[in-house]
């Protein structure tokens, strides 16, 4: 079995004691490198090669959003778990829109921040249907419409069947529970996910989700719910 390769990015060195201990003593994971800001990390990347980036949202020099948002333009990016203090915050969906694959509390459970980083080196992102209501309902505002707009024409540029996967990603479903859904393959599912990605330039399934709570598809779903 392949370690995976995780590098831990917190200002507080005491957080990085912590989490060393806790989830490098796991069989399949391996701490590769610690920093304590994102203007390290490109760099330790480069070294390190981690497959997750644990990576603290709030720094002195250059923040978690900053450094998510250069690590994920990047080729073979690492996937990104962003690490806050906050249930709503708008720096934690910036990082998300920015490309990480979730986010998740600085106290939350160890055995759930180890859950977490094996979902998202598994390529499964770490943010539930009611986490993502949450956060968009906290961002809302005078720029919502405007939001909405742009979302509104980017999904158009998906065929029916394309939306109806994007729906289904917003709502949280697997590509296995998508696949029993719409009648189609595993393999189909994957297919349609990877299209809908490289057509509305997405890196993953959070940017989906977002992206379809923003034209107002999941809005529309329940308002057909009688």
């Amino acid at each position: 079995m392949t370690a995976i390769r995780l590098l831990l990015v917190d200002d507080d060195p005491l957080v990085r004691a912590g989490l060393s201990l806790m989830l490098g003593g796991a069989e399949d994971i391996e701490v590769v490198g610690e920093a304590a800001d994102g203007a390290e990390v490109e760099a330790l990347v480069d070294r390190a090669e981690p497959h997750v980036v644990l990576m603290d949202i709030r720094m002195p020099s250059v923040d978690g959003l900053t450094a998510t948002k250069l690590l994920r333009g990047r080729p073979d990016a690492p996937q990104v778990v962003v690490l806050t203090t906050f249930h709503a915050d708008e720096q934690v969906l910036r990082a998300l829109r920015a490309g990480a694959a979730g986010f998740v509390l600085k106290d939350t459970p160890p055995a759930e921040i180890l859950d977490a980083v094996r979902r998202v080196a598994a390529g499964d992102p770490v943010l539930s249907p009611a986490v993502t209501r949450r956060l968009m309902d906290h961002a809302a505002g005078t720029a919502a419409d405007t939001r909405r707009t742009r979302a509104q024409e980017r999904i158009a540029a998906l065929n029916d069947r394309e939306r109806e996967v994007a729906v289904a990603v917003g709502r949280g479903l697997s590509n296995a529970e998508i696949a029993g859904e719409l009648f189609m393959s595993v393999a189909t599912v994957k297919t349609h996910v990877s299209r809908i990605l490289a057509k509305l330039d997405l890196n993953n399934r959070v940017q989906i989700a977002l992206l379809a709570y923003d034209a107002g598809l999941l809005e529309e779903l329940e308002g057909d719910t009688p």
